[in-house]
């Protein structure tokens, strides 16, 4: 099940994306079914998520008992996308995960090409820095001269817990998105560590769906992808993550707790702007789409 958040006027609602590209109001659904029993109807993601195991039984019987012919004909383009979760602490990211995106990062900064992390390198962007499916990303024009792409597949975590271990780690996921980590390279490297690099505004495009973790058996084999205006810049698979899934919860969880509608970045495959010859940085007007198998496709414009 792929799961949105989006609006109509002002209100904020849950939807569910259908395989025919359909979007199905799920809130609107929830309460045409008041016998649905739950204390209350979720309107976007983050509230699902909180609801756990009994809000996804009542979507399934809601939706089983009004048939597909009577099913909503809104498709994605037709409704404001937000993104997904709303949410209540950073976004936690995993930096140099993918082999050949450290080599490129190694050579351009000057660095041995074998240099690989013997530990995860953790770092955050905070909430607001995180923008949906269709909005803009600022170019930060005077700030940065060097605004850059990096795909990333995450995890969206919906069972709270402390030292997980890593048999137990997809029993706490509830599903997966994709985060574009939009980096200031100049500011990244000015400040000697990566958060005020990736933590500016509009920086952490999200969504446009999560998609429920028993639609992916296995999130270590993913495609991940991302053009910029249709020019492939990004092509790998999460196969080639230094470090999978289960050991990026058990290393974050490590006395600390998660909890439900926390977002891990999972790190991003080479081919970044940076890195290339020349480097390839991001201007006003381009069309940025990151994509990972099974969960669609990010798509974002770069504005003034």
């Amino acid at each position: 099940m792929k799961f949105l958040s989006f609006t109509e006027g002002r209100e904020r609602l849950l939807g569910l994306l259908e395989e025919s590209g359909n979007v199905v109001d799920l809130t609107a659904l929830l309460r045409g079914f008041p016998e649905h029993g739950l204390p209350a109807v979720p309107t976007d993601v983050s509230e699902l998520i909180e609801l756990g195991e009994p809000a996804l039984e009542a979507i399934k019987a809601c939706l089983a008992s009004r048939g597909d012919a009577a099913r909503d004909a809104r498709s994605l383009d037709q409704i404001r996308v937000l993104a997904p979760i709303r949410m209540k602490k950073n976004v936690f990211c995993v930096g140099r995960n993918y082999r050949d995106h450290i080599i490129e990062g190694n050579l351009a900064r000057g660095r041995p090409a074998d240099q690989f992390p013997k530990a995860i390198e953790f770092f955050t962007k905070p909430p607001t820095a995180v923008i949906g499916h269709g909005d803009f990303v600022q170019r930060q024009a005077g700030l940065t001269d060097s605004l850059d792409y990096e795909a990333e597949f995450a995890i969206v975590i919906g069972r709270r817990g402390r030292n997980i271990s890593r048999a137990e780690a997809l029993d706490h996921v509830f599903g997966y998105t994709i985060v574009n980590d939009v980096t200031a390279r100049d500011l990244q490297l000015r400040h000697g560590q990566w958060f005020k690099g990736k933590g500016l505004d509009t920086s952490c495009p999200m969504g446009p769906v999560v998609v429920h973790r028993s639609a992916i058996a296995n999130p270590n084999g993913l495609d991940v992808s991302l053009t910029v205006n249709g020019e492939l810049r990004q092509s790998d698979n999460t196969a080639s993550m230094i470090f999978t899934v289960e050991a990026i919860i058990e290393q974050l969880s490590a006395g600390m707790t998660l909890e439900p509608g926390d977002v891990i970045a999972t790190g991003t495959p080479k081919g970044v702007g940076f890195a290339r010859t020349p480097p390839a940085c991001l201007q006003v007007g381009d069309v940025v789409s990151a994509t990972v198998q099974h969960i669609g496709t990010l798509t974002n414009i770069v504005s003034e």
